[in-house]
């Protein structure tokens, strides 16, 4: 009996001992795993949403900071937003988002787009942008109904678009971009504005490309002074004008002023007073712009609004200028997908191909109207 009880105390020491070993271990394991997991080493756990195809990037010093850039996507210019998208993601070190705002019955057509082997991980976001919000804000003739396009006052709701930004970049879909749009995005804006665009007067592309254009790129050419409305704003009828194709939006600003609202009363104010010149030198988004924010923007640097490349067939610019250029956009008659504009082999090199193959159609009656 004491046999057998000597017996039964060693295993007990035996048992707790090999359990002592054992939990020993686990911990040193537990340890060792817990320092594999948080070391910051690339072996250890990636974020979720960490980009397999630029893992060096990410390495070296692919910026956490979100940077948000809003686009505009219609059906029948896809082609040139997407072209857009890909030179700003294949520029960039940052963490680029793209909100792109289109129409509901182009989100599958996008969608299929975005799922290119080029393209799969660019990050984005698609909204569904509701035409009704213009109602009674904009006067669209019958005979030309189908020339509306609803998409182009998308900008006036950024906050709406992107809520929990602080800030936003946004492009229209003719623009490439050569350079790293974080230096775009960090543009100075001054104390009490809410936003940052190019001016026409004082800009390179002015300059170089549109001596003796009269009132083209001044308040005159968007607002008609024969109105007493627009007259009792007292701004100067030869205040330059600024192109809203690219600007940088301070949001916490804009909301603090409520820019969409204000910019929602000049629309219906012209609805029923018409209060655009009737030889509108731009799009009828600009003038409510103009308004709102006459004296009361920052600018960003020309070389980030080259445009005008769009107005005509000729080449406006040196090759050595469009390659310094860090945004090129094509505003005007000719877009780069009708190949009829300049420099539209730079666009070229961005496009994306249509799995679908409908924008090459596009491109195709483009061609065939701009040759007219």
């Amino acid at each position: 009996s004491s046999y057998f009880s000597v017996n039964i105390s060693i295993l007990i020491v035996a048992v707790v001992i090999f359990l002592l070993v054992i939990h020993h271990n686990f911990l040193s394991l537990s340890d060792f795993l817990r320092r594999e997991l948080s070391d910051p080493s690339p072996l250890g756990l990636q974020p979720i949403d960490f980009i397999p195809a630029a893992p060096q990037r990410l390495m070296d010093d692919r910026n956490d900071q979100e940077i948000s850039v809003v686009i505009a996507a219609s059906d029948e210019r896809l082609g040139g937003a997407i072209a857009a998208m890909n030179s700003i993601y294949q520029n960039t070190r940052s963490n680029v988002v793209f909100h792109i705002v289109t129409l509901n019955d182009t989100v599958d057509h996008l969608r299929m787009w975005l799922r290119s082997p080029l393209l799969k991980d660019m990050r984005y976001r698609i909204l569904d942008f509701d035409p009704r919000v213009l109602e009674g804000k904009v006067q669209v003739d019958p005979q030309k109904a189908d020339t509306f396009k609803p998409l182009t006052f998308a900008r006036f709701y950024l906050p709406n678009l992107v809520p929990h930004a602080e800030k936003v970049i946004y492009v229209d879909d003719d623009v490439i971009v050569q350079d790293d749009i974080v230096e775009l995005y960090n543009t100075p804006l001054k104390p009490g504005h809410a936003a940052a665009f190019s001016d026409d007067c004082d800009s390179t592309s002015s300059k170089v490309a549109v001596r003796g254009a009269g009132n083209q790129y001044n308040y005159i050419g968007f607002l008609d002074y024969k109105k007493e409305t627009i007259r009792k704003l007292a701004m100067k009828a030869n205040t330059c004008s600024f192109n809203p194709g690219v600007f940088v939006a301070n949001l916490t600003e804009w909301k603090l002023q409520n820019i969409t609202r204000q910019l929602e009363k000049w629309m219906a104010l012209n609805v029923v007073e018409e209060l655009y010149s009737k030889t509108l030198a731009g799009s009828i988004t600009t003038p409510p712009l103009l308004i709102v924010f006459y004296k009361q923007h920052s600018s960003i640097d020309p070389m980030w609004n080259v445009r005008h490349l769009g107005s005509s067939a000729g080449k406006r610019y040196s090759p050595q200028f469009v390659e310094a250029a860090k945004l090129l956009h094509w505003n005007g008659h000719f877009k780069p997908w009708g190949r009829t504009a300049s420099y539209a082999e730079v666009w070229e090199k961005w496009y994306v191909p249509d799995p679908t193959g409908k924008f090459n159609l596009i491109r195709r009656h483009l061609e065939a109207y701009e040759a007219k």
